[in-house]
């Protein structure tokens, strides 16, 4: 076959033709261009679109939790500063406290600090009683039956100093007497005055009875207000207390469990007549004493 002949163009590309081809489809994808026709994307193109939009919804969540981590900070803020002010006005508001109460003292340690307060009182007449120092200046009170009956009055002081004594008061109708020493012991150890006292409350008593020098004993508050029928009359708003006392130890201290004087021991019940202690006696109430309130009535009865 000739290749030279009309038959030499088969099965090879006439000359020109791949710059025809060439130019054809540069027209045409020229044209396409022009038409706004797009090619079909390509692997790579997917891969960044999905990129692209996973780093938006990436965005989009991270400034919703955002955003839900400023409300909730805003609210707990709030709350917070609600509880905190909430807080502060109840720490502002006063709180009710409890009466504090003072430690009862054990009864040596009240017998060491009261026992020199004591004093022994007699009478020229044979008078027997007690008394307690109330001032600095020595003065004593005592129950007035003590030192009514008349004679000369001494006073006995814990340290054993002895001297004579005057009248410096007198309220019988409370049975209640206060005294001046002639003269004074070395150191005057004047006894603490309390107050009121409850029913059911410890008290002790310390005196003399039947000469029995700072015999102390125990008891409790069995009553208050009471009226006791005596040689000096009724006495009326008296303190009731179960503690052993016995003649001698009128014009003694009866103390709370703190060792303050509450009341002056004036008298006993003596249902038998026979001057013995029964469980049941009278003290009046230190205010009282102080005061020297009269009380009323007249009558019989055991004076200690």
């Amino acid at each position: 076959m000739d290749p030279a002949g009309p038959e030499r163009l088969r099965g090879f590309r006439a000359p020109g033709a791949d710059v025809a081809g060439g130019r054809a489809s540069s027209s045409a994808q020229g044209q396409a261009e022009r038409s706004g026709l797009a090619q079909a994307p390509t692997t790579d193109g997917d891969s960044r679109i999905r990129v692209r939009q996973g780093w938006r919804w990436a965005i989009s969540v991270a400034g919703v939790l955002v955003v839900a981590m400023v409300i909730i900070t805003a609210l707990a803020f709030k709350l917070g500063s609600g509880s905190a002010t909430s807080a502060n006005r109840a720490s502002e508001t006063p709180t009710p406290k409890p009466a504090a109460t003072a430690t009862p003292l054990p009864i040596t340690e009240m017998y060491r600090q009261v026992a020199p307060s004591v004093v022994m009182i007699t009478t020229s007449k044979g008078s027997l009683g007690s008394g307690v120092i109330v001032t600095d200046t020595g003065t004593v009170l005592t129950a007035n039956h003590v030192i009514s009956g008349g004679g000369s009055i001494s006073i006995l002081f814990a340290d054993g100093t002895k001297t004579s004594a005057t009248v410096a008061a007198a309220a019988p109708k409370i049975d209640i007497a206060a005294l001046t020493p002639k003269k004074l012991p070395e150191v005057v150890v004047p006894a603490t005055l309390g107050g009121a006292v409850a029913v059911g409350s410890d008290v002790v008593a310390i005196g003399n009875p039947l000469g029995l020098r700072d015999s102390t004993t125990t008891g409790i508050v069995s009553g208050l207000s009471r009226t006791a029928r005596t040689k000096v009359g009724d006495l009326a708003g008296l303190i009731q207390f179960d503690a052993a006392v016995n003649p001698g130890s009128s014009g003694g201290p009866l103390l709370n469990s703190q060792g303050l004087v509450v009341g002056v021991v004036v008298s006993i019940a003596d249902p038998g007549g026979d001057e013995a202690f029964a469980g049941i006696g009278f003290a009046v109430p230190i205010g009282t004493a102080l005061a020297g309130d009269s009380g009323p009535g007249q009558g019989g009865g055991p004076r200690l």
